[in-house]
């Protein structure tokens, strides 16, 4: 089996992760707010991150030498996470997964600020392409808009920030140190807002597998992506990401009966067409 075909089923299992995840976040949102999802979805996580990792022995690799890199990336996941989960209950799912595609062209806005990369022409251009993207996407004043939109793209933000505060920390951190720092951090900060009210709701007998789903589908997703991009480089991988799109649209008809829209079809592919020319800029040899 050639290193694309591995590629391809690691991606197949990344695509059902993230799939699986948003129909089990709508889901519970009906009995539970976006901050109880992600304290539960975080109490499942540290649960699988600490019996990996004592079956793995990674368990030592936990360090506090980068406490505050940590946090800064963890509250950035949870406030996109939050925002995504919230989104998830507001427009259609293929809406949500198109405008999360732009976190990679924030990256590259962003990048300058927090890794001090250069901001280059080609990097420039992905990005107004996939500013472009999000207007096709949102059509704002065409009297489609809903304020889902907004926390979809702000979602796209805050994964952005994660992305850019993990390239950090694998700098000098392991994965068990990152996902147990993101599942025991985000675990505390989903207690803290969900019961700033003092009033945390159980999950009923219905909503529990969902919770599970949600925990194990969020590891996993990014499991399988990571080893994908381990195996075949990106400009391999991300047309396989990019299959998520359609496959979510198509569960939106089949579960929730959710129109097939020709414009976040058209505005996903300029979006995806942004990432796609800067990941073939990025690898290409350079003389």
């Amino acid at each position: 089996m050639n290193d694309v075909v591995k590629a391809a089923l690691w991606m197949s299992g990344a695509i059902l992760s993230f799939s699986s995840m948003a129909v089990a976040g709508r889901a519970v949102s009906f009995e539970l707010d976006t901050f109880e999802i992600m304290m539960y979805r975080s109490f499942v996580g540290v649960i699988i991150v600490l019996i990996v990792a004592s079956l793995a022995g990674t368990l030592n690799q936990v360090t506090r030498r980068s406490l505050g890199i940590h946090a800064a990336r963890n509250m950035a996941h949870f406030a996109g996470q939050n925002l995504w989960f919230y989104s998830l209950t507001l427009i259609p799912l293929a809406q949500v997964f198109a405008l999360e595609f732009t976190s990679p062209l924030w990256v590259l806005v962003l990048s300058p600020l927090v890794l001090g990369e250069r901001l280059t022409p080609m990097r420039l251009l992905a990005a107004v392409m996939g500013f472009v993207g999000i207007l096709i996407v949102a059509r704002p004043g065409f009297g489609t808009f809903n304020i889902g939109l907004v926390t979809a793209a702000l979602s796209a933000i805050g994964f952005a920030f994660s992305i850019m505060l993990t390239k950090r920390l694998t700098r000098t951190e392991t994965i068990t140190c990152i996902l147990f720092y993101l599942t025991t951090m985000q675990a505390v900060l989903g207690i803290l807002f969900a019961g700033w009210d003092f009033d945390i709701a159980l999950p009923s007998a219905a909503s529990v597998p969902w919770l599970i789903l949600i925990g194990c589908a969020g590891l996993l997703a990014h499991f399988c992506l990571t080893t994908a991009l381990s195996i075949a480089p990106a400009t391999v991988v991300v047309p396989f990401d990019f299959i998520r799109l359609p496959a979510i649209a198509i569960v939106g008809l089949v579960v929730y009966n959710e129109p097939l829209d020709i414009f976040v079809l058209i505005g996903a592919i300029v979006i995806f067409a942004g990432n796609y020319l800067n990941i073939l800029n990025e690898t290409r040899p350079q003389r």
